[in-house]
C-alpha cells in the first residue's frame, strides 16, 4: 500500500494519542482514521437497509367503492 507523510499539530497528535490509548504517534493516528472510515461505511449500510426495507413495502391496491 502506497504511504502518505503529512504534518498535525503535536498538541493534536498528544491528544489523539492519549484518547486512543496508543503511544506512537503514527498507530493513533491511524487507528482514528480506519475508525472514521468503518462508521462511514457501517452509516451506508444502515442507510442503504433503511432505503431498502422502504422499498420493499407491498402496497395492495385499494378496492373501487361503490
Amino acid at each position: 500500500m502506497a504511504k502518505v507523510n503529512i504534518s498535525l499539530d503535536a498538541e493534536l497528535v498528544v491528544e489523539v494519542m492519549v484518547l486512543a490509548g496508543v503511544g506512537s504517534p503514527q498507530d493513533a493516528v491511524e487507528a482514528v482514521v480506519r475508525d472514521y472510515i468503518a462508521r462511514g461505511h457501517r452509516t451506508e449500510a444502515r442507510t442503504e437497509f433503511k432505503e431498502q426495507s422502504q422499498h420493499e413495502v407491498e402496497v395492495k391496491p385499494q378496492e373501487p367503492q361503490g
